[in-house]
């Protein structure tokens, strides 16, 4: 609590340190902790003043009872001075629930035409993982109840009302209620709507407004099935409705949830409905202010429509991702990236995408500026994207909305086109999920390729950040063109260009000389080693340009790619390999005087068989090299590598050698092989070592060899050697 409060005087100053006990009790918001939601209320503090004072201030001349936008940038900057002027001042309750109902007449009995109390249990007990969801299906149907309203209101011009949700806890009683001025309900609808349990007014709403997308796309869950979670934390529940028809009477539904309830006619009810829960002894926590708050909060901060909680204003914060993106600020950006990431830096980057083909999309993603932590690379921590439907949560971290490699990003995704099972937490349609995901996916991949060309440093430190993700997403992605895609974001240092300038494989392929099929690259710790491998020193001769891989998983990465834009990615080592060129395009660069003969050259050959054994499988000379004696060759060095690192089943070098098949090349005009030819047959002991050594030499060089300690006592043996005349 210290840290939070100190964190709070940064933030508000510290004229408002006398009244932090007013943010402090936020509670948590989508999963995130106090203090995110207390600075946000903070941030968002001039949207609170719209909606104080009598009712209906702040609304639309319309009729529509949206939340009053969020402030201009400069009256929100002035937020934080004026807080505490205003806290001073306690906000005028303002509430519409009484206790004025009364029964008139008697009640008529029915049944639940579901028929059977194991379905009731089901829908109660087993549908919903956590039981504060009742409290965000009732403020759902609530806020459905004041749509259809508007609608009518809209569509006949008639007079506007007030339109509102009001919540009341009431720890004496263990009661729970909630009461909207929506569209109400008649006898026949209460016994329809809420005497079936897969009966949805919803459902039927949307039905009868098909060609008015308008409207229906605004309807939110369904309200038989909703409805019915209020029997996970009651043992009875009332029902006060006053349909809006002219003329209509008032009722009063009742029930237990045993399989019977009760209508009766009622007076003293207001427009719209009102329903009380009579708490359970074990949710009597339900019956608590702090409790409902954190629910409202956590769920339902973004409903259309006002909900007071006794009598005090909750939902205050405008929902970013359904504004027009022209109208929000880069300070209004910060401020909601800090209330969904539960961060204190900026976003580095903000997408704010919408849509409405092929799916309907509001979203806003953003990457934070703060370089990832070892935490934050590991795949069991999942999505950081909340997924929301017509602004109420449906999840706070939706796993399925973006592929895993994209776990980085914050943000918020609401789609009117996500089916919703029974409840709200259960996805029903796969196929149109993946959809929306892939969807995601590629208006991200266009948005950082985007980034790239409009500011290239500031995407160079992205990537070195963020990099280890998208390799990933190559890695992990199946299909061919999805791996491009992800692979347009890649980037690299070339041979081409000066040390330190990275390029892409879009880049490079712009530069291919006419004729040429492959993109080269050569995996390496470093641009040194890169440019002084041997491998390297054989690709210069074809003058082409090699992209140098520095990262651990580059040479993975670039394996699963496999090729771009039609161009296969061939590693310089596979390409000295496989048949792509013929090797008597090469002249040697030395003289034949300066060279072993072809004699001479079998002769050492030979012997270098006898003493490596089965370490090699074959052993020949190259033109290709020049500054190096000797190199290993191996078919797909790239996979071969990979694979004992990660299967680590060869111990030896024989082992090494069985699963390689190395091939061991020798430049017949380098000194070291030279000297060989003669010390085999002057001094054998000295030419085994020295042939060894080279060998190991190679096999390091071609990343081959990951313990070279066997080696050392060689290394010393040889050094001896050669100081003995010293």
């Amino acid at each position: 609590m210290s840290r939070y409060l100190s964190l709070m005087r940064c933030v508000l100053g510290a004229s408002q340190r006398s009244d932090l006990r007013l943010l402090l009790p936020a509670g948590r918001v989508c999963g995130h902790r106090p203090l995110a939601a207390a600075l946000s209320s903070a941030s968002y503090a001039g949207g609170r003043r719209a909606v104080r004072g009598s009712v209906g201030e702040g609304r639309a001349p319309g009729g529509c009872c949206s939340r009053p936008p969020l402030p201009s940038l400069a009256l929100a900057r002035r937020a934080h001075s004026t807080q505490t002027a205003e806290s001073s001042e306690e906000e005028p309750l303002h509430t519409i629930i009484s206790d004025t109902e009364n029964v008139k007449g008697s009640f008529s009995k029915h049944e639940f035409q579901a028929e059977t109390k194991k379905l009731l249990d089901i829908v109660a007990r087993s549908l919903y993982s956590e039981k504060e969801v009742f409290i965000r299906e009732l403020i759902s149907n609530g806020s459905d109840a004041l749509e259809k309203l508007r609608h009518r209101l809209v569509s006949a011009g008639g007079e506007t009302l007030p339109m509102e949700i009001h919540l009341q806890t009431d720890t004496a009683k263990g009661t729970f209620t909630i009461q909207d001025t929506g569209i109400g309900m008649g006898r026949e609808e209460l016994v329809s709507n809420l005497g079936t349990i897969a009966r949805s007014g919803s459902k039927a709403f949307l039905e009868a407004l098909q060609s008015q997308a308008d409207a229906s796309g605004k309807i939110i869950g369904q309200f038989g099935v909703g409805f019915y979670s209020s029997f996970m934390v009651a043992d009875k529940v009332e029902v006060f409705s006053q349909s809006a028809e002219p003329d209509s009477p008032a009722y009063k539904w009742s029930s237990d949830g045993s399989g019977l309830f009760e209508v009766a006619e009622a007076s003293g009810v207001r427009q719209g409905t009102k329903i009380v829960l009579h708490l359970k002894d074990d949710c009597k926590e339900f019956a608590s202010e702090d409790r409902v708050k954190d629910v409202v909060t956590k769920y339902s901060n973004f409903v259309s429509f006002p909900i007071f909680l006794n009598g005090r204003r909750l939902n205050t914060l405008q929902a970013l991702w359904t504004m027009d993106p022209r109208e929000i600020s880069d300070w209004q950006h910060e401020e909601f990236y800090r209330y969904v990431a539960q961060a204190h830096d900026k976003p580095r980057y903000t997408l704010h995408y919408r849509t409405d083909a092929p799916l309907n999309i509001r979203s806003i993603f953003y990457v934070p500026e703060q370089k990832p932590s070892m935490f934050d690379v590991s795949r069991e921590l999942g999505s950081s994207v909340a997924l929301y439907s017509r602004k109420v949560l449906i999840q706070t971290k939706a796993a399925d909305i973006l592929p895993k490699w994209l776990r980085f990003l914050r943000g918020v995704v609401d789609s009117e086109d996500i089916p919703l099972n029974l409840s709200r937490e259960l996805l029903q349609e796969s196929a149109l999920i993946r959809k929306l995901s892939e969807v995601l996916q590629k208006r991200v991949i266009k948005f950082l390729v985007d980034q790239s060309k409009k500011e290239p440093e500031k995407y160079a430190k992205f990537f070195e950040d963020y990099g280890l993700f998208v390799r990933e997403g190559i890695v992990t992605t199946a299909e061919q063109d999805v791996r491009e895609d992800i692979g347009r974001l890649l980037r690299f240092e070339s041979s081409a260009l000066p040390a330190g300038q990275q390029t892409s494989l879009q880049e490079y392929a712009s530069r291919m000389k006419a004729g040429t099929r492959h993109i080269y690259y050569l995996c390496a710790p470093s641009r040194h080693l890169a440019e002084h491998s041997p491998y390297f020193e054989a690709m210069r001769q074809k003058d082409m340009e090699v992209l140098f891989c520095f990262e651990q998983f580059d040479e993975l990465t670039m394996l699963h790619l496999r090729e771009f834009d039609k161009k296969k990615l061939i590693s310089v080592e596979t390409d000295i390999v496989v048949d792509h060129y013929k090797e008597e395009k090469y002249e040697d660069s030395k003289p034949a005087s300066e060279r072993l003969s072809e004699q001479q050259s079998e002769e050492l050959m030979a012997w270098m068989r006898n003493v490596l054994g089965q370490r090699v499988t074959n052993i020949k000379v190259t033109p290709r090299l020049d500054t190096h004696p000797a190199m290993i060759t191996v078919l797909e060095m790239g996979a071969a590598r990979h694979f004992l690192r990660t299967q680590q089943l060869a111990r030896s070098s024989e082992e090494r050698a069985q699963i390689l098949q190395p091939t061991l090349e020798i430049n017949a005009g380098h000194d070291l092989i030279k000297k060989l030819n003669e010390l085999r047959d002057s001094n054998a002991d000295l030419a085994q070592l020295l042939l060894e050594q080279i060998y190991d030499n190679a096999m390091i060089a071609a990343g081959l060899n990951d313990d070279p300690r066997p080696m050392i006592g060689r290394l010393n043996d040889l050094l001896t050697r050669a100081l003995e005349k010293h």
